[in-house]
């Protein structure tokens, strides 16, 4: 199923909904996160796993970051061209950091979890 390509149409209809959960970003060989970890991404450096706070928590695991994560309910087209700079710029203006995964069918942002809120007025805003 092919995604939407027209700008104007996706952030018309643009929708956020929030995960439950907080989330942690982590490094390293960590195979203890293969069945918790929401997303794995990897790197040269290492690989990098986002996780439930609690799943790092209960590993013993260090992290600096917990995230909300916000997730765009417009099935975009990969080629799409303008809708990051879009969100970033939205989140940007009012001073949230955004950490983007990109699926086929969604964006997914994960932003300061004390900041979700305020994140998802702003993308609300963008309509």
């Amino acid at each position: 199923m092919a995604g939407e390509t027209d700008l104007d149409v996706m952030l018309a209809n643009l929708d956020v909904e929030i995960r439950p959960g907080t989330f942690a970003f982590v490094s390293g060989d960590h195979p203890e996160f293969a069945d918790a970890a929401a997303a794995r991404i990897e790197e040269a450096e290492g690989t990098t796993w986002v996780v439930p706070v609690e799943a790092a928590v209960a590993a013993g695991v260090a992290f600096d970051f917990e995230a909300a994560w916000l997730t765009l309910n417009v099935h975009s087209a990969l080629e799409t061209v303008g809708l990051t700079a879009a969100f970033s710029r939205a989140l940007g203006d009012v001073g949230i950091p955004c950490n983007v995964l990109a699926g086929y069918y969604h964006d997914h942002l994960l932003v300061p979890a004390d900041r979700a809120d305020d994140a998802i007025a702003a993308l609300q805003a963008m309509r």
